[in-house]
Order: structure tokens, then C-alpha cells, then sequence
């Protein structure tokens, strides 16, 4: 005699309202879990962090509803333990770790003349502004030098000599 398995688990994926936030309840029914099992869901994946709101409700947004089923779906229909459905996860952030690192970036086109010498000349006129905007700095610094303090032997002969 073939066992026969719940029919919650064959049912077809569930349908997310298209909503900002859920409240536990709400998502607890479209996963067709009960609340305390997402609240120890959000104990042991670090991918479900719903918001809570000034009372201290949960609110889930989309991603944490999607994050939800995937793990009903791991843990239920897969036959997965908690500990193997956590390194699904882990594997597919490193999956996508990697691919951002991988991906090239567009190649940089070949200078033209024209664009060299457009170059040529900013870094010129950039020179010229260094220049301009020194100078009033080394005519200040020149200024301090002449009112410095006179050494001993500059110093001029007159009443105050001691």
C-alpha cells in the first residue's frame, strides 16, 4: 500500500500579493507554516531579517517572503537539514561573490590624436592655474622673510643698544 504524501507539498508555488510588507500571519499563510516556525527561521538564516515595526511587529518584505518559501521548499520538499539548507545559501552567495569578481569590465578605447591633444592641453592649462594660484603663497612667504627677526650681526646701531 503506497504512502501517501500531504498534499501541501505538491501544491503549485505559492502566489505573493504584490505588497510592500507582510505581517507574520500573512506570510505564515502563504507559506502554509505556522508563525513560530518563521520566527525560528529568522534564529537560523541570516537571510530572513524582517523588519519590526514601532510595536515591535515583524514585517516582511518581498525578498524575505521569496527567502521563506525557499526554505520551506529546502527543508520540507528537498529533505534538507537546517544545517544543509544554510550551506545552499552560503554556496550561492559565494556563487555570486565570485561571478561580481570575474565579470570584466569594459575594455577602455584607443586614444585618438585628438583626444591626446585635448588631454595635452587640459594638463597644461591645470599647470598654469598651479602657477597662478602659488604664487600670491611664495609672495607671502617672501613677505614673512623680510619682516623675520634680524640676526646679531644685521642689527643696526642706534639708542637702544645696551
Amino acid at each position: 500500500m503506497p504512502t501517501q504524501i500531504s498534499p501541501r507539498h505538491h501544491q503549485a508555488a505559492a502566489e505573493i500579493p504584490d505588497k510592500l510588507y507582510f505581517r507574520i500571519g500573512e506570510v505564515a499563510r502563504i507559506c502554509e507554516v505556522p508563525a513560530y516556525v518563521l520566527r525560528f527561521w529568522e534564529s537560523e538564516f541570516q537571510q530572513l531579517k524582517p523588519n519590526k515595526s514601532g510595536t515591535g511587529q515583524r514585517l516582511y518584505r518581498k525578498r524575505d517572503v521569496e527567502i521563506s518559501l525557499r526554505i520551506k521548499r529546502l527543508l520540507y520538499d528537498e529533505g534538507y537539514t537546517i544545517p544543509g539548507a544554510r550551506q545552499v545559501f552560503q554556496a550561492e552567495a559565494k556563487e555570486l561573490r565570485n561571478r561580481a569578481k570575474t565579470q570584466e569590465l569594459p575594455l577602455p578605447l584607443p586614444a585618438s590624436n585628438a583626444s591626446a591633444a585635448g588631454l595635452e592641453k587640459v594638463r597644461k592649462e591645470l599647470r598654469e592655474l598651479v602657477g597662478i594660484l602659488s604664487a600670491p603663497m611664495r609672495a607671502a612667504q617672501q613677505k614673512r622673510q623680510d619682516r623675520a627677526i634680524p640676526s646679531a650681526e644685521s642689527k643696526p646701531s642706534g639708542l637702544f643698544e645696551l
